[in-house]
């Protein structure tokens, strides 16, 4: 099993959480998203991934993308300790709780819609700044909402053991963090992500801790 990853890329981050849980170490291959004119977008990289993004798993002969579908692998493939519970809304919960990081907040403030911003549009960098903050909020304000309500909130997500749900929250806070958005108002998410910030599967998948990190 191998990873392309990149040590602050969100989606990457989520996949290092849940194989770390899973107790499996790939071989990692890093791929800087910055250098280079970002080395995603070099023609052996495309071959691997048309889409130029990390990260990818290569399973044997499968390579696979898109972090969720990778979670949803692993999960299927090594399912224990499980990463989704077992009654069917309970599972559709979580994966709702996953989807609104990956889809709704994480997007919108991914590196090549920062670039896009500034080198096609001309944003100023108070304009970017605010754009990042909107999306984050926005998205942040839901997901407290729902945990914060949810009596199936424990010391994760769902309940006391981390599942895919957490695999996405983790990162999303380290993102909102790095650019600078306060975290008074979500007190649900602060106390979530520093019980998950004892566990050793996420101390491992932080991105200060990668050896591509800088």
């Amino acid at each position: 099993m191998e990873l392309f990853t990149y040590f602050r890329s969100s989606a990457s981050y989520r996949v290092r959480i849940a194989l770390n849980l899973k107790g499996l170490a790939p071989e990692q291959h890093f791929v800087h998203l910055v250098k280079n004119g970002g080395e995603q977008h070099a023609q052996a990289f495309g071959a691997l991934n048309p889409e130029h993004l990390v990260p990818v798993l290569r399973d044997g002969d499968a390579a696979l993308t898109q972090s969720l579908a990778i979670l949803e692998y692993l999960e299927e493939r090594h399912p224990a300790p499980a990463l989704l519970p077992q009654p069917a809304a309970d599972r559709a919960w979580v994966r709702a709780l996953a989807l609104q990081v990956a889809c709704e907040i994480h997007p919108l403030n991914n590196l090549r819609v920062l670039q896009y911003l500034e080198r096609t549009l001309g944003v100023s960098a108070a304009q970017k700044q605010a754009w990042i903050a909107h999306w984050i909020t926005l998205g942040f304000e839901a997901l407290e909402a729902h945990l914060a309500a949810d009596p199936r909130t424990g010391l994760c997500c769902f309940g006391d053991s981390p599942t895919l749900a957490d695999c996405c929250l983790v990162p999303q806070l380290f993102n909102a963090r790095r650019f600078g958005i306060a975290m008074d108002a979500y007190p649900t998410l602060v106390r979530i992500d520093a019980h998950l910030a004892t566990l050793e599967a996420f101390i491992k998948a932080a991105p200060g801790a990668q050896p591509d990190a800088e």
